[in-house]
C-alpha cells in the first residue's frame, strides 16, 4: 500500500518578493533620514524642556509657549483713492530714456534676416530679429543690436562691425509708457 501524500504546502512566499518589499522599507527609512539631516530638521530637540535659571529662588513654572510675530497693520481705508481726507500723492514718471539700437538691415525674408544674426555672432556681437508690419512694404524683419546705454557703447560696437564690413545704422527708440492703474 502506498503512503499519501502529505498536503501541507508551504505558504512562505516568493524568497524575491520578500526581499524587494525589504529594499523598499529600508529605503525609504533612509530616504527620509537623508531629507530630514539634509534640512536641519532635528525632532529631538523638540521635546526638551528650556533650561531653568540655576538660581534657588526661581519659581517652577512651565515654560510660556512661543508667540508668532504680531502681522503688520494695514491702514487700507486711509490710502484709498476716494478718501477725501488723504489723498495719494501724485508720482510724476521720468520720461524715459531713449534706447540706442545698431540696425544691421531690415529684411523681407526671414532667412535673410538669420543670415545676418549669424553673421553678427560669429563676431560675437549678439542680435535681435524684430519683426514689424509696415504699411505698403509687408512684413520687415528688423536685425538689431543693443539696446546700448550711452552713444560711446554704440559707437565701440559700430567701429568693430564697419572692420567687418557691415554697414550698421544708430536708431533711437523711445520706450512707450504703459498707464499703471
Amino acid at each position: 500500500m502506498a503512503k499519501p501524500a502529505s498536503r501541507s504546502a508551504k505558504r512562505n512566499g516568493s524568497p524575491i518578493f520578500t526581499g524587494i518589499l525589504i529594499g523598499l522599507i529600508v529605503g525609504a527609512i533612509l530616504a527620509v533620514a537623508v531629507a530630514l539631516w539634509a534640512t536641519g530638521f532635528d525632532p529631538f530637540k523638540l521635546g526638551k524642556p528650556a533650561t531653568r535659571p540655576a538660581g534657588p529662588a526661581a519659581p517652577a513654572r512651565a515654560p510660556a509657549a512661543a508667540q508668532p510675530d504680531a502681522a503688520p497693520s494695514f491702514d487700507f481705508y486711509k490710502v484709498l483713492p476716494g478718501n477725501a481726507s488723504s489723498p495719494l500723492p501724485s508720482v510724476a514718471t521720468p520720461a524715459a530714456a531713449p534706447q540706442l539700437y545698431l540696425q544691421a538691415g531690415a529684411f523681407q525674408r526671414a532667412d535673410e534676416a538669420d543670415n545676418m544674426k549669424a553673421q553678427l555672432a560669429l563676431l560675437g556681437v549678439e542680435a535681435v530679429i524684430q519683426t514689424t508690419d509696415v504699411p505698403d512694404r509687408g512684413m520687415l524683419h528688423r536685425v538689431r543690436v543693443g539696446p546700448f546705454r550711452s552713444v560711446d557703447e554704440a559707437n565701440r560696437t559700430r567701429s568693430l562691425l564697419a572692420q567687418n564690413n557691415i554697414q550698421v545704422t544708430l536708431v533711437k527708440e523711445i520706450p512707450t509708457q504703459q498707464e499703471k492703474p
